[in-house]
């Protein structure tokens, strides 16, 4: 593992354009360091704490309110909020057509 001298974050390795080289590159200042990096493999690690939203199949026990469908036009709408985001952030708010059953959703 390497460091960079500029502003000590971690170095990673990345592969040339053309494969036949590898190099270093800082992920913070993205300083690049040609030095001889060899039998490496890049590998990518993703967390998801993505939240699914289950609506209940009686969905006349949500709340309606005045809101115009984008796809019917049609004027009333079921809603419902959920913190998509981080908490310092607003919920979203969405809306369910009660006529087309269209999903939409808006940020506040």
């Amino acid at each position: 593992m390497e460091f960079c001298d500029k502003c000590h974050s971690i170095m990673v390795p990345v592969k040339t354009k053309d494969g036949r080289g590898n190099y270093l590159v800082c992920r913070k200042c993205g300083r690049k360091m040609y030095k001889s990096v060899k039998n490496f493999k890049i590998t990518e690690h993703t967390k998801s704490d993505k939240k699914v939203v289950v609506i209940d199949k009686d969905i006349n026990s949500l709340p309606k309110t005045t809101k115009m469908c984008p796809k019917c036009e049609n004027t009333e709408a079921f809603y419902w909020l959920v913190q998509t985001r981080s908490m310092d952030e607003p919920p979203t708010q969405f809306f369910k057509c009660t006529k087309c059953g269209y999903t939409w959703r808006e940020y506040k």
